[in-house]
Order: structure tokens, then C-alpha cells, then sequence
């Protein structure tokens, strides 16, 4: 993923909210299962790590995107943003990284 593309997902990922929560169980089954359900159906989504959590976003994204194969595209303080390109979208749901 180039620089441009990463700065395109930011600007996109800034007004979404977190909908996906690690919380004091850290990375389970279930964490990844809704991970990957919510890639499918935005491409860019934004968690959140909870305090009481034995990891940091960076690390949370980082696992994620590794047993998602999603891409990282940033972790600032508790949140963290991914993106997964989904060619089975619609074209007017899917992120046209490619015109912006």
C-alpha cells in the first residue's frame, strides 16, 4: 500500500467508529470471526483497545491484520484502523483507492 493510499484510508477511517472492541481477553476466535464479518461488508473499519487490555493498539492491530490479512493502516492511541479490499462489494460500496 503506497503512502497515498494510507493517507486516502485515514482521511476515510477519521469519522467511522469503533466496531470492534479487545477488551481483557485480548485476541480470541470470536474477536477475528467479527473482525473478518465487518471486513466483508465496509473494507476500512476502526477498533478501539480497551484499558483493562494486556495489549496496545499497535500490537491488537498488528495481530489482526495477520489473521485477517487485512492491511494495518494506523494505530493512534487506543484505536487502530484496517482495510481488507473486497471485489465481491458493489462497485458504489466498495474504496476506489485508485481515482483519489
Amino acid at each position: 500500500m503506497t503512502s497515498k493510499e494510507r493517507a486516502v484510508l485515514k482521511s476515510i477511517a477519521s469519522s467511522l467508529d469503533p466496531v470492534i472492541i479487545v477488551g481483557k481477553g485480548g485476541i480470541t476466535e470470536n474477536v477475528i470471526s467479527e473482525t473478518l464479518n465487518a471486513l466483508r461488508t465496509r473494507e476500512l473499519i476502526k477498533g478501539r483497545v480497551l484499558e483493562n487490555s494486556l495489549l496496545s493498539a499497535r500490537e491488537a492491530c498488528e495481530e489482526l491484520s495477520g489473521a485477517t490479512g487485512a492491511e494495518s493502516v494506523q494505530a493512534i492511541g487506543s484505536k487502530f484502523v484496517l482495510y481488507k479490499e473486497n471485489p465481491d462489494l458493489p462497485i458504489e460500496k466498495r474504496i476506489n483507492l485508485k481515482s483519489k
